[in-house]
């Protein structure tokens, strides 16, 4: 399998942190992508028509994108557990898109901040994005924390890329102060080998 990647991307890095996770590392060869929404890849174009990364290529079919798809893959590839039990299945996949949602917001704020020209930015929509990113955090402290203290799953693994964004490119707005017991939870977290292996830089 194939997957084009860059090391920045936390959506990337979900991913390799389930190949890490599964036992999967060696079975992947790492594509380097350089890429913005006004700078596509004509590689990552031929397997994402959306021109977005993480894509894998693999032998049996077309080429998969977005990295919930991804990751189902590659868990349900080798029984990885990470979607657990149909009871569960439900919460996991919450969480996951509310590690999602998080990482989506943060990316654009990034985006805003960084891409576009200074006399072009808007506050409003960065602040709005940071709102988004906000009520994540928040939700995660108040609602979460008990799932957070069960086994890894999906989730788990969604939103400490989520965090690990915030650390790596909005570390000025310490969301951690906000939010003590998730920002424990992530320090432990965070410790993982695979995390560990997957920082980014």
């Amino acid at each position: 399998m194939k997957l084009y990647y860059a090391a920045a991307s936390p959506f990337v890095r979900k991913v390799l942190v389930v190949v890490h996770e599964t036992g999967q590392i060696d079975d992947i060869a790492l594509v380097t992508t350089s890429l913005s929404p006004v700078a596509p890849s004509d590689a990552v174009r031929a397997a994402n028509p959306l021109s977005k990364i993480p894509a894998l290529e693999r032998a049996e079919g077309p080429a998969l994108y977005d990295s919930r798809v991804i990751c189902a893959y590659l868990d349900a590839k080798v029984g990885g557990g990470l979607y657990v039990s149909e009871a569960d299945r439900w919460d996991v996949m919450t969480l996951e898109a509310t590690g999602d949602g998080l990482m989506d917001a943060a990316v654009a704020l990034r985006y805003e901040t960084f891409l576009r020209p200074s006399d072009k930015q808007w506050e409003d929509w960065a602040d709005g994005q940071w709102a988004k990113v906000s009520a994540a955090l928040h939700a995660l402290e108040g609602r979460w924390m008990a799932h957070l203290a069960k086994p890894v799953t999906m989730g788990h693994i969604s939103v400490a890329c989520g965090l690990g964004y915030l650390d790596f490119r909005h570390a000025e707005r310490t969301w951690r102060s906000k939010t003590p017991a998730l920002a424990e939870w992530y320090a432990g977290f965070e410790t993982r080998p695979s995390m560990v292996a997957t920082a980014p830089h």
